[in-house]
């Protein structure tokens, strides 16, 4: 049959046996390219009607289960209707209890409770552990990462202890006056008769003083520090150089509001910071100062060994590790005195 058919080809046509043979084979193929939407849709309907069958066969699982899931859930109680006795601890301590405390004391069990994590209350511990107090309701705001929301919600509940008042000797005569060791019985005894006691010299009152020069004795007689946090303080001046102005007081690690208060009122910048000559300093040398790190250090004498020494402020600009707020806090810190420039 494709042999008379190819031969009516070759005879309408006029062609020879191999174009006639090419061009059944070009029928063919075209006949096939026609023929494939009409395949595709047929499959496709196929897959659809088997594709609904087995949607169906799911959704009718799916909606017993749904049915027995509702079923389970009526026979359980209701969540959070777990008794407190049958309750783990980590269930207690998922559930914030609000109750009254005072920062200074709570421990972290405690602070657990009042939903804080483990490793913020720990942290708490800590800073009270080094002599760290809370003195008014806001300084729990200056540990690192306290959440400001959960402070919102605490803040109600916060109860600090008054300070302790210093105490007064009772006048009443039925009490017993002790003087060296041996008690004087109330008994005849006469207020007149009773020994002086000598009074105690008033405390000298605190007079400001140079923050850049003064010694711990200076600074623990100021209201809410103590040795720990004086040496701390000037730790952290020394490092820097000095201080150029109040508000570098508050980068200081554990000072709460009344220290601050204090150390601003008092603790007055009267004497210059010492300077680094960053024109002959070492990575090492600038390495040292609080404002700069390691790599920085090293990108300053680098970038100065290959342009030149530094003149101002301005020729740090160009160095791009530095920013615009590091280069205006380590300003005041630094020497731009060329070696050549310096006076005999």
């Amino acid at each position: 049959m494709i042999n008379r058919f190819q031969s009516l080809i070759r005879d309408y046509f006029g062609f020879s046996h191999r174009e006639s043979r090419g061009f059944i084979v070009l029928l063919i193929l075209t006949l096939l390219c026609l023929s494939i939407p009409f395949l595709y849709r047929y499959i496709n309907s196929r897959k659809s009607a088997d594709t609904a069958a087995t949607s169906a066969a799911d959704q009718r699982k799916l909606d017993s289960l749904v049915a027995l899931m509702k079923a389970e859930e009526a026979r359980q109680p209701a969540f959070g209707s777990t008794p407190e006795k049958d309750k783990t601890t980590a269930e207690r301590f998922t559930e914030p209890k609000l109750f009254a405390f005072d920062p200074n004391t709570v421990s972290i069990v405690g602070w657990q409770q009042l939903g804080l994590p483990r490793w913020l209350a720990e942290r708490i511990d800590k800073y009270r552990s080094k002599g760290g107090k809370f003195r008014k309701k806001e300084d729990l705001l200056r540990i690192y990462d306290f959440p400001p929301d959960l402070y919102e919600q605490l803040e109600p509940y916060v109860k600090l202890a008054d300070r302790p008042s210093s105490e007064k000797f009772s006048t009443d005569r039925t009490s017993e006056s002790v003087v060296a060791g041996k008690p004087y019985p109330s008994d005849g005894y006469k207020a007149s008769n009773r020994p002086a006691f000598a009074e105690r010299p008033a405390k000298p009152a605190v007079q400001p003083f140079d923050i850049n020069t003064a010694d711990t004795t200076q600074l623990i007689a100021l209201k809410g520090i103590g040795s720990k946090l004086a040496g701390r303080i000037i730790k952290f001046r020394d490092a820097l150089g000095g201080f150029v102005a109040p508000e570098q007081f508050r980068d200081i690690y554990g000072l709460d509001s009344l220290a601050l208060e204090e150390l601003q009122k008092f603790g007055k910048i009267q004497s210059t910071p010492r300077r680094i000559p960053i024109n002959t300093a070492s990575a090492e040398e600038l390495d040292r100062h609080p404002f700069l790190t390691r790599r920085q250090a090293e990108v300053i004498v680098r970038y100065r060994e290959q342009h030149g020494a530094y003149s101002s402020a301005e020729s740090l600009k160009p160095i791009r590790i530095l920013d615009a707020k590091t280069i205006e806090k380590i300003t005041p810190y630094i020497e731009f005195w060329l070696i050549d420039a310096w006076p005999t």
